[in-house]
């Protein structure tokens, strides 16, 4: 899991009934960070100071959230939380916390009018923690949902899942929250694990990417820009910015291994990565680990989710089809 990582924490809020939530990935010493978006639905913040040209060269925590735009007020409940701990760029009198954040849409799924708020992000970094990660629907990943080429009504629970692998002294691990108009594929079996269905109440998979290569379109339902798989990879490994802009983009081949697929034109897809130590490694050879860990985060999302009405779950697939 992402927390494998020294120095990183983890902590979630959420409310199960509207199914919406927020996750917030604490690093314990400011991080160098970089970007990767894919895809034109993407809704983010905070990035201006990932620019190699800013003033300020690191960032203090990542959200990740449902909401959509409105999501991102959950950001300055971070904010408060970790000026209150002192942490941030100081400037006299008082610290200004960087932080940046990447939003999924998940507002048709639970009540619209719901989004994670101040008091959800503050909430989420005051629990942050070491050790065990919770997956599947907490926090950003609470309202997820994947395999939408035919709609919600055949589609399955998304979910946030988290993985990490060690390369001698370096650790590389990820956090993805799956809500992909696309299906998700095990990587290591070619097999579909969960994605659209046969009909509303089926629980065949019937491959999205195959149907859209026939002639199918992902089309605008609920407005469109509904989806978004967003992550957080983070390392031990010292890089520049520089360095860290492309270990996110190559990790981001890890969203190529499991969706399917991936980066759709209703997908904003996005994945920071953050560096929190001194470790050394040719970033190219943790760029490669990097998309290893984001395809088996991707998969554990959907793998730990928990079924709704209407929205079942891998578990009631019996093993599913693919």
């Amino acid at each position: 899991m992402i927390t494998d990582v020294p120095g990183i924490r983890v902590g979630h809020a959420h409310d199960p009934v509207a199914l919406t939530g927020v996750t917030v990935v604490l690093c314990d010493r400011p991080a160098v960070c970089g970007v990767d978006r894919r895809g034109p639905a993407a809704d983010v913040v905070g990035l201006d100071h990932l620019d190699p040209g800013h003033l300020v060269t690191v960032v203090d925590a990542v959200v990740l959230g449902g909401g959509s735009r409105f999501g991102e007020e959950a950001v300055y409940g971070v904010m408060r939380w970790l000026e209150e701990q002192g942490r941030g760029f100081a400037v006299g009198k008082t610290v200004v916390p960087h932080v940046a954040g990447a939003f999924l849409f998940d507002l048709n799924v639970g009540d619209y009018r719901v989004r994670p708020t101040r008091e959800m992000g503050y909430e989420a970094a005051s629990r942050a923690a070491a050790g065990a990660v919770a997956e599947g629907n907490v926090g950003a990943g609470t309202g997820a949902t994947v395999g939408k080429l035919f709609g919600l009504p055949r589609a399955m629970r998304g979910g946030l899942g988290t993985a990490s692998l060690r390369l001698g002294d370096v650790v590389v691990g990820a956090l993805l929250a799956v809500n992909a108009v696309g299906d998700v594929r095990d990587p290591e079996t070619g097999r579909l694990v969960a994605g659209a269905r046969d009909s509303a109440d089926g629980r065949a998979l019937v491959d999205s990417a195959a149907a859209m290569r026939a002639g199918r379109e992902p089309g605008r339902f609920g407005g469109g820009g509904t989806h978004t798989t967003i992550g957080v990879v983070a390392t031990n490994a010292r890089l520049t910015k520089a360095e860290a802009t492309r270990v996110a983009g190559l990790a981001m081949l890890g969203f190529a291994r499991a969706l399917s697929p991936p980066h759709t034109t209703n997908d904003g897809d996005t994945l920071l990565a953050l560096s929190v130590g001194d470790a050394v490694i040719e970033p190219t050879r943790l760029g490669d680990a990097a998309a290893e860990v984001v395809a088996r985060a991707i998969v554990r999302g959907v793998r730990t989710a928990s079924p709704l009405p209407g929205l079942p779950a891998v578990r009631d697939l019996e093993g599913g089809s693919g």
